[in-house]
């Protein structure tokens, strides 16, 4: 009896080791509902990557990825790297000749954020360009928010480039009353290459830079702080250009690249100096025309004189100053102080028996006023009819 109570209590026991030991070798291999490491995100691919040539260069476009493959969102923005290949003679990319040329700190990424989409320019030396005219070059996109991982290749994008002029070393801007006059020297080029290298015209661009921001160098527009960024304004066949669509008082960013035909497409240069140009309105309206005086008997021997003359068609027109003076070729004195907001005007504080000669003067909103219009003379001293 005592032998068959120790063979039970033995079998009990060896089956309770037996079943720690099976959970104990299962809990290091990763049992069902152990906690796991968790996995590097891994952004989303890419997949409106553009690319066309810049000036001596091709200028890459695409929205910056904010959740990662598996839907969820990104933290902060991933790091770039960008790719540059060849292509086959058929005109494929050619895969193993992918490199990385750059990569782009999650932390700089707004630096190169324009409208919303990254904008970045791979430069190629101007020598290769003039030597190999019309090479063709691929690109592909990655970014990463981890070191461990990073996302799937963008789709592919490839562009001929071809030598350009020379950069627009100085631009001009001339502010007049009815337009903002840009002139530039005429560029060239700097050695022969295999293509017909001529200038077929200029491309103006014009942004509005942000009042509240300071002025940045007339030289570097890379930290400029914009309100409008910088579009494209109006082609032009000469090198000048009459901007008449500006507002006084607003601060404008010019640049003008040069644009060649290559493969029957206009191929723009790199931008040029930028001329930063905040118009003043000093300009004065022009003098009032047909100034004439008429003398308005009134009761008890007093007298007055009633004034008229043309309007003025200038749109930014405040009102008018009249001027009375008893010595002809004197400017005289205001006849009174507030702006005239029509073109007449009766005056009462004269005298009879007095001459008086009177000018006129318009004024803007600016506050220029006009050079004065002719003098007309009222004599007060013959007697009214």
């Amino acid at each position: 009896m005592n032998g068959r109570r120790t063979s039970t209590y033995c079998q009990r026991h060896f089956d309770v080791q037996f079943s720690i030991f099976v959970l104990l070798a299962l809990g290091g291999c990763g049992a069902p509902g152990e906690p796991q490491p968790p996995s590097p995100p891994v952004p989303s691919p890419i997949t409106d990557l553009t690319a066309h040539q810049q000036g001596n260069g091709v200028r890459l476009i695409f929205s910056l990825p904010t959740r990662t493959a598996a839907g969820e969102r990104l933290s902060e923005p991933p790091a770039i790297e960008i790719f540059r290949g060849t292509v086959k003679s058929n005109g494929s990319a050619d895969n193993k000749t992918f490199k990385l040329v750059y990569t782009i700190p999650g932390t700089l990424a707004d630096v190169y954020e324009t409208q919303g989409k990254i904008q970045f320019t791979d430069p190629i030396a101007p020598e290769e360009l003039r030597a190999h005219p019309g090479s063709m070059y691929a690109y592909r996109v990655r970014t990463r928010a981890s070191k461990k991982r990073d996302s799937a290749d963008s789709n592919t994008v490839t562009e001929k480039v071809y030598p350009v002029a020379e950069r627009i070393a100085s631009l001009n801007a001339q502010v007049t009353q009815a337009a903002i006059e840009v002139s530039w020297p005429i560029p060239s080029f700097t050695t022969a290459g295999g293509t017909n290298e001529t200038i077929s015209g200029y491309h103006i661009y014009r942004g509005e830079l942000d009042p509240t921001a300071a002025i940045p160098s007339a030289n570097d527009l890379s930290q400029a702080k914009w309100k409008s960024p910088p579009i494209l304004l109006a082609p032009a066949q000469s090198n000048s250009y009459r901007d008449m669509l500006f507002e006084f008082g607003k601060t404008y960013a010019y640049q003008v690249r040069s644009v060649i035909i290559a493969d029957g497409n206009p191929v723009e240069s790199d931008d040029s100096v930028p001329a930063i140009v905040t118009p003043r309105d000093t300009f004065p309206p022009a003098a009032p025309q047909n100034l004439v005086a008429a003398e308005i008997p009134g009761a008890n021997n007093t007298v007055a004189v009633d004034l008229s003359w043309s309007i003025n068609l200038e749109t930014e027109l405040a009102g008018y100053h009249v001027y009375r003076t008893e010595k002809q070729g004197d400017r005289g004195e205001l006849v009174q102080t507030d702006l005239l907001l029509s073109p007449a005007y009766r005056d009462a504080a004269v005298q009879a028996g007095h001459k008086y000669w009177y000018s006129v003067t318009a004024v803007d909103r600016a506050g220029n006023e006009s050079a004065p219009s002719e003098q007309i003379l009222a004599d007060l001293t013959q007697p009214l009819p």
